[in-house]
C-alpha cells in the first residue's frame, strides 16, 4: 500500500509543476504521456513483448482516452467539478469492474471508506463553489470509467504473472503512440523554454513514469479497488502543496474535506480482519 500512496503523492505534485508551463493543457498532458510512456516502455525491457495482449492494448487506448475525456470535461465544468467527478467516480467503477472481472466483492469497510473519501474530495475541491454542465459531467464519468478499466486490466495482467513494469510499459507506451499526434497537433514550441522543458520532463519522468512504476508494484499485493481509493490521496497532496508552496488559502469546507479524506484513507489502508474478508467472499 505504501507504493500506491507514493504514486498518489507524485500525481499530486503534477498541478504545481504544471504552473511552470503556459502551454495549452491538452498539449501538456500529451507531452507528459509521451515522455512517461516512452520511459515506461523502456523500463519494461525484454518482458514488454510477452506482456502485449489484446486486453492491455485496449487498456492502452483507455489510458489515452482518459486524458482526453478529463481535459474535455474540465473545459465544460471547470477544474473543480470535473476533477471531483472523474477522480471520485474512479474507485466506484474500479470496485464494480473488479467484482465483475475478478469476482472479488468489495468489503463493507472499503465501501464506507470510499464513500467518505469521495465526500472529502468533493468538500476539498468544491469549497469555493462551482457549477456543473451535463455534457462535462458525462465526459468526466466516462473518464472515471476508462481509468477504472485500465487499472483493473493492469491488475489482472499482473495477477496472472506478468511483470508490473512490462504491463505499465504496454499501457503507457501504447498511449504514448496514440497521444504523439495530439502533441504534434497542439505544437511543441513551448518545450524550447527551459522551465517548461524541465517541468514537462518532471511530469513525464516523475509524476507519470515513476508514479506508475510504484502503482504497478503496489498492485501486486493490493486489491485494485483498494488501490483506486488510496489514489484519492492525490487531490489532498495537491491541496497541501498549494497551501505550503503556493501560499494558497483553504476554506473551512476544504479543510474539513482534507481531514475527512485523510481519515478515510487511513481506514481503507488498515489490514482487513479475517472475519471481514470471509463475510465478503475473500477468505482463502
Amino acid at each position: 500500500m505504501k507504493s500506491i500512496l507514493g504514486a498518489a503523492v507524485l500525481w499530486g505534485t503534477a498541478g504545481t509543476a504544471g504552473l511552470l508551463i503556459t502551454a495549452d493543457s491538452v498539449g501538456v498532458a500529451a507531452a507528459r504521456l509521451v515522455i512517461g510512456g516512452v520511459l515506461l516502455a523502456l523500463l519494461g525491457g525484454k518482458a514488454l513483448k510477452s506482456a502485449i495482449k489484446p486486453g492491455l492494448l485496449l487498456a492502452a487506448l483507455a489510458v489515452a482516452g482518459y486524458q482526453l475525456c478529463f481535459f474535455a470535461a474540465i473545459g465544460r465544468t471547470g477544474v473543480a467539478v470535473g476533477t471531483v467527478v472523474a477522480i471520485g467516480s474512479g474507485p466506484v467503477f474500479t470496485g464494480l469492474l473488479s467484482w465483475l472481472i475478478h469476482g472479488r466483492a468489495p468489503t463493507r469497510r472499503w465501501a464506507l471508506g470510499t464513500t467518505a473519501a469521495i465526500a472529502g474530495c468533493a468538500a476539498l475541491l468544491l469549497g469555493g463553489g462551482a457549477q456543473a454542465v451535463v455534457s462535462g459531467v458525462l465526459l468526466a464519468l466516462l473518464g472515471g470509467l476508462l481509468y477504472a478499466f485500465y487499472a483493473v486490466m493492469a491488475a489482472k495482467a499482473i495477477g496472472d504473472g506478468a511483470s508490473s513494469n512490462a504491463v505499465m510499459g504496454v499501457l503507457f507506451g501504447g498511449a504514448a503512440i496514440v497521444m504523439l499526434p495530439v502533441l504534434l497537433w497542439t505544437g511543441v514550441g513551448w518545450l524550447a523554454q527551459p522551465s517548461a522543458l524541465l517541468a514537462a520532463l518532471y511530469l513525464g519522468a516523475g509524476a507519470t513514469a515513476l508514479a506508475y512504476v510504484l502503482y504497478g508494484r503496489g498492485l501486486r499485493t493490493t486489491p485494485v479497488a483498494t488501490a483506486a481509493t488510496l489514489a484519492l490521496a492525490e487531490p489532498g497532496v495537491a491541496a497541501l502543496l498549494g497551501l505550503v508552496v503556493l501560499h494558497e488559502s483553504l476554506t473551512p469546507l476544504s479543510i474539513t474535506g482534507l481531514a475527512l479524506l485523510a481519515l478515510s484513507l487511513v481506514a481503507v489502508a488498515l489490514p482487513e480482519r479475517e472475519r471481514d474478508l470471509a463475510q465478503n467472499g475473500l477468505h482463502r
